[in-house]
This record gives C-alpha cells, structure tokens and sequence, in this order.
C-alpha cells in the first residue's frame, strides 16, 4: 500500500518505520514540503502532527485517500475534535499506550483504532496489525479522540505528583480520579463508556503518566519543581500537547456544564496558582461516592 505519513516527529517517524517493516510503501512528509507529497497516488495518509498544527497540515492533504490520525488533542481554535476538521474524508484514529521509542525499538504493545466506518478501521487492522504491534478495533471515534486529549492533560498532573514527591498511593488515587473525569466527558459527548477503559483510556492513561520519557508527566515535574511551562517544553525540547489541550478541554467543560476539577486545577497552575494551593483545594473537595 502507498502511504504518506505527514509528521516526522518521533510519533511519525515510528509509525513510518513500523508501516515499513509491514511492507507498505511509506513517504514521509516534513513540515517544508507539505505541499510535495505524492497526495494523489496515496491509498492512506497518515496524519501525525501536533493538535495546534493538524488544521493547516489537513488542509494539504488533496485526493481521496483516507486519513488515519495519530494526533492526539483537540483543535485550539474551536475546542472541536480534529476528525471534524476532515470534512467527508474517510477518517479513523489510532490511538492507545504507544509510547514512540518503544514501537521504533520493536517492542511489543498493542492499539485501537477508530472509526465510524467499521469497514475502514478492519481494512487498517489488516495493513497496521503486525506479531509484535497488535491492534484491535472499535466505532467510538468520539471517545478515542477524547481519551487522546484528555489523558494528557492528567499526565501533567500526575507529573506534578512526581515532581513533589507526594508517593504512589497519591499518584494512583489521581490516575484514577482522572480516568473518572475523562469518562464524565465522554459521557457528556456522547462517548460509548467502555472505551475508557480500555486502551485509549486506560491504557494510554497509565503509560503516559508513569513512563519516565513521557512528555506531559515530564512537563508537568518539571514545573512542580520550579520551572515555568515554556521552560519545561524548552528542556523536554518537544511538543507538549497537555500544555495546549488544557486550557481547550476546560473550556469545553464549560461549554457542556460538566465538572473537570484535575483539568481545572492544571489550568490554575499554569495560570500561576501555586501547587501546595491546588493540592489543599482539591483534597479539601467534599467527599463523595466513588
């Protein structure tokens, strides 16, 4: 199959090299020649750039191939999910605990890929699926990419655990409570419940906030310890989706009347709050049922 994957960031350069190793034949596409890319004779174009670049780099993409998303965030202009940015491309998303180095390594894992049109995301099980990169499929397109953003924006927070050294039971008990609050906002979409707990939510959820690389944990230690958020993407020297997706997903929440209390707390840090205030407002919380 020709494919063109647009990105060669880590994410995009794995995924590249994994179609590769399955045979397909892959151009990988960088920012400056968006425009030179074999668009047309293309059967699949692969779509792995930041949240805040998928808008201008779909808008390049011309014939009619379907588009497979690895971006993971919603679009900062208008809070959307970035499938909707597509029009009425065939679009799926791949999405789950697929941490870059780790499939460019050959290590084993496994992913989801959605999409409304059960027949596009089996035609792309068969051509991703591989002994050591197993992928399952699933129609909830609205939950994937919702877990996709929203699971980053936890990972900041479970970094700032980190970054703390509040301990384990205090990182689980976030981890789990943010799983809750990203299923609240599936709920509230639309969302089919049991894709959060599995690899997109969960799965994704548990990777990202514990994986020593991750860049949203890493972000989000960094500025438990002092830095500011341009500081910590400066040393991570890579795209931070949490630190864009924050903000948009709060502002959704409003939009949808719903209460996102570890997504509203990072966006108070990031505003200047200090952490040791967040920690006593969220603890201090009134108990509830679980």
């Amino acid at each position: 199959m020709r494919v063109v994957v647009v990105g060669a960031g880590a994410w995009g350069t794995a995924f590249a090299h994994l179609l590769g190793e399955r045979g397909h034949l892959v151009t990988l596409v960088t920012r400056a020649t968006l425009d030179q890319a074999p668009y047309e004779e293309a059967e699949l174009v692969v779509l792995a750039v930041p949240s805040s670049s998928f808008r201008e780099a779909s808008g390049h993409v011309r014939g009619g191939a379907p588009v497979l998303s690895l971006t993971k965030g919603l679009d900062p202009q208008t809070g959307e999910r970035l499938s909707t940015l597509l029009g009425g491309r065939p679009v799926a998303v791949l999405s789950g605990p697929n941490m870059a180095e780790e499939v460019a390594a050959g290590l084993p894992g496994a992913t989801v890929i959605a999409s409304e049109d059960e027949a596009l995301a089996l035609w792309l099980q068969e051509a991703v699926n591989s002994s050591v990169f197993r992928v399952y499929v699933n129609t909830d397109l609205t939950g994937v990419e919702l877990c996709a953003a929203a699971k980053n924006v936890i990972a900041l927070s479970a970094g700032g655990v980190d970054g703390l050294g509040l301990g384990d039971n205090a990182k689980a008990a976030l981890i789990t409570r943010g799983l809750v609050e990203m299923a609240r906002l599936g709920e509230a979409c639309g969302a089919e419940p049991e894709t959060f707990s599995g690899l997109a939510g969960m799965g994704d959820l548990i990777v990202s906030c514990w994986h020593p690389s991750g860049r949203n944990r890493r972000a989000g230690e960094l500025i438990a310890r002092g830095s500011t958020a341009e500081e910590a993407k400066a040393q991570i020297g890579q795209v931070v989706e949490g630190l864009t997706t924050a903000p948009v997903l709060r502002d959704l929440s409003h939009r949808l009347g719903i209460e996102l209390p570890i997504t509203e707390g990072v966006c108070a840090v990031l505003e200047g709050m200090p952490l040791h205030e967040l920690l006593g407002s969220l603890m201090g919380r009134r108990p509830t049922e679980e």
